[in-house]
């Protein structure tokens, strides 16, 4: 009979495929690198199987079945997961360890205001923090490292239970000298024709802004060379006047235009705003738990709303 992977060997597998680097994936492992590609090759001597192509160099590249191996091992780390998440649910409601993921676009504006809420809340739980993009963060929380997410919706959730909180409208920002700074709201359809900059790619709130801004799938060819990896990188950009950008009311209220001499406008038209939401996976046991976490979010967002 062969002996079950552990779950120690699971988590080497799913530390290379996510970093596709040995010596990286032995970091996030905290063992040496020779440690983890042995309980590699452990794992492919016991389960008789080849998991890594090793005839391409240097590269790490999963053969069909490594891939598939990859997959389940994600359910099962999931499901190991599961097991300790019910105990704790079981032990005490909203105590223990919720392992949080939220997206950079929130997480620096929310967060001073959510945390002193979620500590007055729930005394009893330890959070632990990781922002990243959403793609990332999705499959974090597919494969178990993550329990509940914030983000903006919508998103690729496909097995999770999502849950919208509050819309977070858009504000146009431009440079006070800006023809269309002397209107009270801008429409829509007038940025067709601006340089319009952006998150790079990877940030969901760049779709989002297209989408607001009804240019999906073009319309931004005049900053198609200019992008940013943060909403205080656009700041300084419009206010360098290369162009315009949208602003989530929450970034605002988060004093994200701190020293700009900027000013801003309301975007017109319809879905001038994001939604944000939790999701966290669908069945989870400590489900109720997660659902708990939904006023104390929106009353954060609430007492950060902009007068309208």
């Amino acid at each position: 009979m062969t002996p079950l992977p552990t779950p120690q060997q699971l988590r080497y597998l799913l530390a290379l495929a996510e970093h596709q680097h040995f010596g990286r994936a032995a970091q996030a492992c905290a063992v040496t690198q020779s440690t983890l590609s042995a309980g590699i090759l452990m794992l492919e001597h016991q389960l008789d199987a080849e998991i890594l192509d090793r005839g391409i160099g240097k590269r790490v590249v999963f053969t069909a079945l490594g891939r598939e191996l990859v997959e389940r091992a994600r359910a099962a780390m999931a499901a190991l997961q599961g097991v300790v998440d019910a105990a704790v649910s079981a032990h005490a409601p909203m105590s223990g360890p919720l392992r949080l993921g939220i997206i950079p676009t929130i997480g620096p504006f929310l967060l001073p205001r959510l945390m002193p809420e979620l500590r007055a809340a729930f005394p009893h739980l330890r959070l632990f923090l990781r922002e990243d993009t959403t793609a990332r963060l999705i499959e974090r929380l597919r494969d178990g490292r993550l329990d509940v997410l914030i983000l903006a919706l919508p998103c690729d959730c496909v097995g999770a239970e999502v849950i919208a909180v509050a819309r977070d409208r858009f504000l146009v920002a431009l440079p006070p000298d800006h023809l269309l700074a002397t209107r009270a709201e801008v429409p829509a359809a007038a940025l067709a024709a601006e340089s319009l900059l952006l998150l790079e790619d990877g940030h969901c709130l760049r779709d989002q802004a297209l989408a607001a801004c009804g240019l999906i799938g073009g319309g931004e060819e005049d900053g198609a060379d200019f992008a940013a990896t943060s909403l205080h990188t656009l700041v300084q950009m419009v206010a360098g006047k290369l162009g315009v950008t949208l602003l989530p009311e929450l970034a605002i209220a988060g004093r994200v235009l701190a020293g700009a001499d900027l000013v801003l406008r309301p975007l017109g038209g319809e879905g001038a705003w994001r939604t944000i939401g939790l999701a966290w996976r669908a069945g989870a046991p400590r489900g109720a738990d997660y659902r708990a976490l939904v006023p104390v979010v929106a009353a954060a967002l609430a007492a950060g709303a902009l007068p309208t």
